[in-house]
């Protein structure tokens, strides 16, 4: 029941994509069809998510201007944990932000990547007339269905992993990944509020106090998103079908390519608020 829902809600409507821009770029006799439609697709999902990508923008910004604000708390109300998380919560609230709501464009990530990942699978497979039939099942319209996969984009067969391959080429291609990984994440926490670097206190047991332990697993945990997340995403990609990887490199790029406008409008915006500001006082 589980997965019919997941596939009527997910898989489907990705596989329909995907055959929409394979149907497409096989009427305009592009090379590499297949390759080309895993591109659009990619790019079509993350303009999907872009209202995601967006709050997750804007939740950073106000986390970041309401910061001086909220690490203050842990000097007002020191060693009452209760009594901050309460006072935190009223300042997210007049800011009108839901902190858990930065996390919202990572989540949704989520099923539509293990979605695509079953389509490519669906795609990407030996007995081809056999999961053709079955796929074509699938499509909406009658024009969409396939007749023969062209696994092969520019040189690259997309079924393969780069194990497989055995070539210097192929062993790049998590290299790749897990640097465009690295950036990403890199440029995502960028935009979020990070703990302030404060003296270590200790309460009258000889204990860390609860604020400056809170702020040692969220550095912790920043850690591992720089650095181990890309590294991970790195090793998988070399168990993955090129096609997939591929998928997974263009939505890094387009994420890079995003957070960096997004900064630069931003700033743009803050010196144009600064000097219309100067311009009144003066």
């Amino acid at each position: 029941m589980l997965k019919l829902i997941f596939d009527t809600v997910f898989v489907f409507p990705i596989l329909n994509i995907l055959a929409l821009y394979h149907y497409l770029f096989t009427l305009i006799r592009l090379p590499g069809v297949l390759g080309l439609s895993v591109v659009a697709l990619t790019v079509t999902i993350r303009l999907l998510l872009h209202p995601f990508f967006k709050q997750q923008m804007e939740t950073a910004e106000k986390m970041q201007d309401i910061k001086p604000r909220v690490d203050a708390l842990s000097k007002k109300y020191k060693g009452d944990t209760k009594k901050i998380q309460e006072e935190q919560m009223k300042i997210y609230q007049e800011v009108g932000i839901n902190p858990a709501s930065g996390c919202v464009f990572m989540i949704v990530q989520i099923p539509v990547f293990f979605a695509l990942y079953q389509t490519l699978q669906t795609f990407l497979v030996a007995d081809s007339a056999k999961v053709i039939a079955q796929m074509n099942k699938a499509l909406y319209f009658p024009f969409l269905h396939i007749n023969k996969i062209d696994v092969w984009f520019f040189g690259i067969n997309l079924i393969k992993t780069p194990e497989q391959m055995k070539s210097i080429f192929a062993y790049l291609i998590p290299v790749v990944t897990a640097l465009l990984q690295y950036f990403q994440t890199q440029s995502t926490m960028a935009m979020s509020p990070q703990p302030t670097a404060a003296p270590k206190e200790l309460s009258k047991d000889g204990k860390k106090n609860e604020s400056s332990t809170g702020d040692d697993f969220q550095k912790a945990m920043n850690t591992q998103m720089k650095y181990v997340l890309p590294l991970m995403i790195g090793w998988f990609s070399l168990r993955m079908p090129f096609g997939l990887a591929l998928y997974w490199n263009i939505f890094s790029l387009f994420s890079i390519i995003q957070y960096e406008l997004h900064k630069r409008q931003t700033k743009s915006l803050k010196l144009k608020t600064e000097s219309l500001k100067l311009k009144a006082k003066s």
